[in-house]
């Protein structure tokens, strides 16, 4: 009996010890993504902010010890309002966004537990309104990211990066990103992450897979 216990606690406790050996640069990942934005607006007409409801799909993988190359593509759909000060209400139009990323990233150990990132990369966004009086909005644009990740429990693993992001979509635009892992075991774990920006916000809420 006291044989069985013990070997029904090293279990339990394995994938905890797993997690604390450091933190894993190689990974697939999936799930929902909630894409908010605000529109730009046309003469005479005025659009509701975009929160475009959808999926997810990114991973990760590590090269050598100290850098990783990752990429995500995020993807939502919505139904916004469009008004016009002469003509009133016009009822809803709908709207697909859609964005591609890919990027490099270096990671230095600061500790066991807390790793130092630095990231960049590029990014690929289209917002397109399936109404013929709004153009469509996409463009290339380039990120550069600084942050931290840290074990914060053996099984619960933390990041938070600054982003500036500049090119056609986002004009020299300020972003903090927060994320947080729960390892379910040494592979399975549920992930979350939340990007907040001055006109926009992405959130994201799904199954990461690590090796």
């Amino acid at each position: 009996m006291k044989k069985q216990l013990i070997l029904a606690l090293a279990l339990a406790a394995a994938p905890l010890a797993a997690s604390a050996d450091g933190h894993s640069y190689t990974y697939v990942e999936g799930g929902y993504a909630q894409l908010n934005q605000d529109l730009p607006q046309v003469e005479d007409f005025r659009t509701d902010d975009a929160k475009a409801a959808g999926f997810f799909i990114g991973g990760s993988a590590a090269v050598g010890e100290t850098f990783h190359v990752f990429g995500s593509y995020r993807k939502g759909d919505d139904d916004i309002g469009v008004s016009s000060p002469i003509f009133g209400d016009l009822g809803d139009a709908g709207i697909d966004m859609n964005q591609a990323i890919v990027g490099v990233g270096y990671h230095h150990s600061l500790s066991q537990r807390t790793d130092l990132l630095t990231e960049v990369s590029y990014l690929a966004t289209e917002i397109d309104v399936k109404n013929d009086g709004f153009p469509a909005l996409d463009g290339d644009d380039f990120r550069v990211a600084v942050g931290v990740r840290h074990l914060i429990a053996n099984n619960v693993d933390i990041w938070a990066k600054g982003n500036y992001t500049d090119g056609d979509v986002y004009d020299g635009t300020f972003s903090a990103t927060l994320g947080l892992q729960y390892h379910l075991t040494p592979v399975w774990g549920i992930v979350g992450e939340a990007e907040l920006g001055d006109e926009f916000s992405q959130v994201t809420v799904g199954m990461r897979a690590s090796f």
